[in-house]
């Protein structure tokens, strides 16, 4: 079965082209429903956690590890801290929950 590199490249790069030729075509006027302009301001956010979150899970040896430290950036950006604070206190308590044996 041989496939067509070209073909894939092809569907791909026209999928791409219509998600953002459409809504360009079709809504010519600014959108007032204050409904969608919410759904539209939120929906990068949402990407991003959607495509974050699985790694986190599956960055460290433990899932449990990983949850922890998921927790402690939670807990530490929600106290107003700065990123690389968080950071750094998502990779400390990884680290320490990675120390204890059998976890």
């Amino acid at each position: 079965m041989s496939h067509n590199i070209y073909i894939y490249i092809l569907v791909m790069a026209g999928v791409t082209y219509l998600i953002r030729l459409l809504p360009l075509t079709f809504i010519r006027k600014e959108i007032k429903n204050t409904y969608i302009r919410s759904f539209l301001y939120y929906v990068p956010y949402v990407t991003l956690s959607v495509m974050t979150f699985p790694a986190i899970l599956t960055a460290t040896q433990s899932i449990w590890s990983a949850l922890i430290g998921f927790i402690a950036a939670i807990v530490v950006a929600y106290r107003g801290a700065s990123l690389v604070k968080v950071s750094a206190a998502a990779c400390l308590a990884v680290f320490l929950m990675e120390l204890i044996p059998g976890i």
